[in-house]
């Protein structure tokens, strides 16, 4: 698959919306799972959280990567500064952070991915990693950490939206804490990758 990655701005909106479609991707939670507290979450519905993510887009700066295949958009990777997803930093999360402070700029995060259904099995989220290492990069991190999940019974598995271990593997990524089986703290040092 010929894909083009690009950062999601305010004028690539139409595509994400395209990609995300009436239900909003994950039973209308048009990824904002990791930025709203429970007590949000709960009172929202697919439209409160499609105009929170677009608000979101608009303010900026570009809260992840949208991957194009024939001028339409088949994949989205969130990754910014941890504290962009303030509910992935919570105790208890096996996602939360392990010696970095969460308010450190410096310190990223790949938290969720979405692909169509026809993107899928085609290497896309590894050039999604990759892309999101550069755009990381040049964005000032210092680390970008994921907390995937290792194992997986079916390709089209709901809890693959935070990314197979394996393919964080292949990007070089390090196992740093596993506190809930199944879903390693990863983590890929960019100070030492430069």
């Amino acid at each position: 698959m010929d894909t083009d990655i690009l950062p999601l701005t305010p004028e690539r909106w139409p595509a994400f919306e395209d990609l995300f479609g009436r239900q909003g991707a994950c039973y209308g939670c048009w990824c904002v799972h990791f930025r709203l507290p429970p007590a949000a979450r709960r009172v929202n519905d697919r439209e409160a959280n499609k105009a929170f993510i677009k608000r979101r887009i608009e303010d900026g700066p570009p809260p992840g990567l949208l991957a194009f295949a024939d001028g339409r958009a088949v994949g989205w990777m969130q990754i910014g500064p941890r504290a962009d997803v303030p509910e992935w930093n919570n105790k208890g999360r096996a996602s939360s952070p392990l010696d970095v402070d969460p308010a450190d700029a410096a310190a990223w995060a790949i938290s969720c991915f979405f692909l169509r259904s026809s993107a899928r099995g085609k290497g896309l989220t590894h050039r999604l990693v990759a892309a999101g290492l550069d755009f990381a990069r040049q964005n000032g991190a210092r680390l970008v950490e994921a907390c995937p999940i290792r194992q997986s019974k079916d390709s089209r598995s709901i809890g693959l939206f935070v990314g197979s271990a394996r393919v964080f593997e292949q990007a070089g990524f390090e196992t740093v804490a596993e506190r809930k089986a199944g879903r390693p703290l990863m983590r890929y040092a960019l100070a030492a990758a430069s």
